[in-house]
């Protein structure tokens, strides 16, 4: 079974096997391929029929059981029986993405208004330079947090370089190697590249489609996504820090003597007994919490939550990094990556390792020395 590549070229290229088994052949004149090369393949030729490259436009005698093949030219994959599967359903991925970041919204201003709400004139009934303080770390953070969000929801998630294909004079020898062209987006599909069926386009280097900033996680927002991951688990905790500090303050039950039992009895029954009066005083006090407090229970619960989820996705997302996957790769059962703590390095921005810097900075003292 062979691929024959008929082109136009002034000298033929060397025979070549492709990725698929395939051999494929360029044959240098213009004519018709010659009775010495048909000779050759006798009887694969009776079977064989010809299709067109979409990489270079080169013209290809195939196996008629081929529905997947390489040009020799160009190197660009075509899969015979691929077909569109993308409907209207890009509309309503589209509102769904928008419903998810109007609820995130709504959730991280609630967080940011109800805290200052309900646990600052607890914190400013301690001290005004404690209130101040959490004031500014509030404000930092929040600033933090948003102008993430922002960046990796705006961001262009990783738009692949335009490449010329379609004519062989323009399509240079392995161009295209390892291509494929995208139904959807009618363009060369980089290797690198997936197409998003939520945002309707190519993204490089994708890891997933997060509907709640409602962009991709490409090449191009990545860094920006771990940031906003990062900042937010930052917020949360502190939010839960501080609401239940201010809970704490709001359950009168609860005082300083349940504290001091735990010098004269064993730890592990002081502890149960400092639950078990907590507990109570809980239970006793949510009949007549004022709305402060349940506001404040809400973000105890709800900062709880969420830091768990966006910790276990944090997790996941630095483990990716550190093996040199995305999650779109990691679905596949290749597994050629190097796993290495440069590949952190790498994507937060320094080439080389932290002891690299501290080795250049000892360095530098000892020969300051010298001198």
């Amino acid at each position: 079974m062979a691929a024959i590549n008929v082109q136009r070229s002034p000298s033929p290229p060397p025979l070549e096997e492709s990725n698929n088994g395939f051999l494929s052949q360029s044959l240098a004149s213009t004519s018709p391929p010659s009775s010495q090369t048909l000779e050759q393949y006798p009887s694969s030729m009776e079977h064989d029929y010809e299709s067109i490259c979409w990489g270079c436009g080169l013209r290809l005698i195939l196996p008629s059981n081929a529905p997947v093949f390489k040009c020799g030219w160009c190197g660009a994959i075509t899969k015979q029986n691929e077909s569109r599967r993308e409907g209207k359903k890009l509309r309503w991925r589209r509102l769904r993405d928008r419903c998810f970041v109007s609820i995130l919204l709504v959730f991280v201003s609630f967080v940011i208004c109800g805290g200052l709400w309900a646990v600052y004139p607890v914190i400013f009934s301690v001290s005004l330079f404690c209130g101040v303080f959490h004031s500014i770390v509030t404000f930092l953070l929040s600033v933090s947090t948003v102008s993430m969000f922002g960046l990796a929801a705006i961001t262009d998630a990783g738009t692949p370089s335009p490449v010329v294909w379609g004519s062989y004079p323009a399509v240079r020898k392995d161009e295209l190697q390892d291509y494929t062209f995208c139904q959807y987006c009618s363009k060369p599909k980089s290797p690198r590249a997936h197409h998003c069926s939520s945002c309707g386009s190519c993204v490089l280097d994708m890891d997933h489609h997060c509907p709640f900033i409602g962009n991709c996680v490409g090449a191009g927002n990545h860094r920006y996504f771990i940031g906003f991951l990062i900042v937010a688990v930052i917020s949360v905790t502190y939010a839960a820090i501080m609401s239940a500090y201010a809970i704490l303050h709001v359950l009168p039950s609860v005082g300083e003597g349940s504290f001091q039992e735990m010098h004269g009895l064993n730890s592990n029954i002081a502890f149960m007994g400092i639950l078990k009066d907590i507990f109570i005083a809980f239970v006793t006090s949510a009949v007549f919490f004022s709305p402060r407090g349940l506001v404040l229970l809400y973000l105890f619960v709800a900062s709880i939550s969420v830091g768990i989820g966006l910790t276990v996705l944090l997790w996941q997302q630095l483990y990716f990094i550190y093996e040199g996957r995305t999650y779109l790769t990691s679905l596949s059962s290749q597994d050629d990556a190097e796993r290495d703590c440069r590949n952190l390095y790498r994507f937060f921005g320094f080439p080389h390792s932290f002891s690299l810097y501290f080795r250049v900075c000892c360095n530098s003292k000892k020969i300051h020395r010298k001198l």
